[in-house]
């Protein structure tokens, strides 16, 4: 992704130049800056309008549909699990995968820069889901609930932090010169922890499947959001006249 962007600013210097007449280094830095504000900030507009036309239609029965059948696998054994996994999305378990990344980036990495681009990563998708549950106010599933709840239902915040944190963890993952076997392996199983999370949520009784649907695509939108402004920022600090 780094080389697409260094390409991308050469190109929209260039073009600044030919229609500005001046060379401003800073030019491309700004323009893709706001060019990524404006698709964040456009991307959840769209995910709050399309959220509102489809929770008043046809989605209500498709929730129910699918809870039910969710639910209907309802066992002793399997309620352990889900229980596991939920909290695997909850403070605690971000706390220990946290920590197990923070020992890997700096024994192996030897940086820190991983640890607080990722710790960004989630407490922006955890605030911006206080936000959108404030401002949608879509009332939790009326069924038995496994887990004791307090906030609002949409989006769900297991759904959008998991997909933030260990989304962009696969992204980190992704990036990182690693043994090819090990890198799959890693980015299987987190792939399989975001959708156990979010199956939890449903399966204790919790959320509707919109909620979760809602707050993986809101988490990925802070991945891809994030992923390209650190990578901007890395670019520049590296080399401001790129």
């Amino acid at each position: 992704m780094r080389e697409t962007i260094i390409i991308l600013i050469r190109k929209i210097k260039a073009l600044a130049a030919r229609i500005f007449h001046r060379d401003n280094p800073y030019l491309p830095y700004i323009i893709i800056v706001a060019v990524a504000l404006v698709l964040g900030v456009g991307g959840i507009n769209i995910f709050i309008e399309l959220t509102e036309e489809l929770k008043e239609g046809e989605l209500v029965g498709i929730d129910t549909q699918i809870t039910e059948y969710i639910i209907s696998f309802r066992t002793p054994d399997r309620t352990a699990l889900f229980l596991w996994l939920t909290h695997v999305g909850d403070l605690y378990g971000y706390l220990v995968i946290g920590g197990i990344f923070i020992f890997v980036s700096a024994v192996v990495f030897k940086s820190w820069k991983y640890i607080a681009q990722i710790t960004i990563v989630l407490v922006l998708a955890t605030f911006s889901n206080m936000i959108l549950k404030r401002f949608i106010d879509r009332a939790r599933p009326d069924i038995e609930h496994l887990v004791s709840v307090e906030t609002l239902s949409y989006p769900s915040g297991h759904a959008m932090s998991a997909m933030a944190f260990y989304g962009f963890l696969i992204y980190l993952i992704y990036s990182f010169k690693l043994n090819h076997a090990l890198k799959v392996l890693a980015i299987t199983l987190l792939i399989f922890l975001i959708l156990g999370i979010g199956v939890s949520r449903i399966y204790l009784g919790v959320h509707f499947p919109s909620d979760i649907a809602g707050g993986f695509i809101a988490g990925f939108i802070w991945v891809v959001f994030c992923s390209v402004a650190f990578n901007l920022i890395e670019v520049f600090r590296r080399d401001p006249n790129t």
